[in-house]
């Protein structure tokens, strides 16, 4: 299994998960053109696509989702809250599938584990993926942690974890007080420390690979993400990686 980030932040998120012939894309939070480079750029076509998974309404997760699916007929997977509270976003998708969020599924060669994650949205959700062999985990747009969160991510063979902002600079920043409760509140973002101590109570003796993601762009540095993360594992900094708004991040393979 291998994965990889068209991109990642307020902007628009999308993560490409690969083995032998099945093509996962979870989330699309960019027009269809901009999406349909960032797969080439990957080296990837959209009609390679085996689907759609759909974490939460959010316009930087959703927000292309239907254009593309309804272009390339591609099926979309997503919670029954997440579908009701958009209907018109994701109108016109034919193959439409309602997820329950505590039962796993499978498209083509992956399985794929879904979990509730607290965050202001309808139902949303985070997924591990596994091939069989190897879990990928994702964890971003979640205000704090759970017990349960912290169960379905401990084993995994890599982790994309939110890094979303940096305490003292949010508190600091010129966010309007509401944007940053939001953000900063048990229904918004990870900051870099949460996410550190949620990666310090995990089993991570299997872990390959670590990305910090859905960095704000205003009220954190890659440098206070990777920090805190190689602090948690007591790792190089240089193993930590970080999936960007622009680049999101190449391949990465799982052996």
């Amino acid at each position: 299994m291998k994965f990889a980030s068209l991109g990642s932040g307020s902007e628009g998120n999308a993560l490409l998960i690969a083995t032998g012939t099945t093509r996962v894309l979870m989330d699309c939070g960019f027009g269809l053109k901009d999406t349909l480079l960032r797969l080439a750029r990957l080296g990837v076509s959209a009609e390679q696509l085996s689907g759609i998974v759909v974490t939460h309404e959010h316009g930087d997760h959703s927000g292309g989702v239907a254009r593309l699916a309804r272009k390339f007929n591609l099926p979309v997977w997503l919670t029954h809250g997440t579908l009701r509270s958009q209907p018109k976003t994701f109108a016109g998708i034919a193959h439409l599938h309602e997820i329950d969020p505590h039962r796993a599924f499978a498209i083509g060669e992956i399985e794929i584990i879904p979990y509730p994650v607290p965050h202001d949205a309808a139902e949303p959700v985070q997924f591990v993926f596994n091939d069989g062999t190897r879990r990928l985990g994702v964890l971003t747009d979640a205000g704090c942690s759970t017990a349960y969160i912290e169960q379905t991510l401990s084993g995994c063979d890599a982790l994309i974890l939110e890094c979303n902002h940096d305490s003292d600079m949010l508190r600091t920043g010129d966010y309007p007080y509401h944007l940053k409760q939001r953000v900063g509140g048990r229904f918004g973002h990870l900051n870099n420390q949460d996410a550190a101590g949620i990666l310090s109570r995990l089993d991570a003796s299997r872990l390959q690979h670590l990305v910090a993601a859905h960095l704000s762009r205003k009220n954190n540095t890659a440098a206070l993400a990777v920090r805190a993360l190689s602090g948690a594992l007591n790792c190089e900094a240089s193993w930590v990686g970080v999936a960007t708004q622009e680049e999101g991040f190449t391949w990465r393979e799982l052996i």
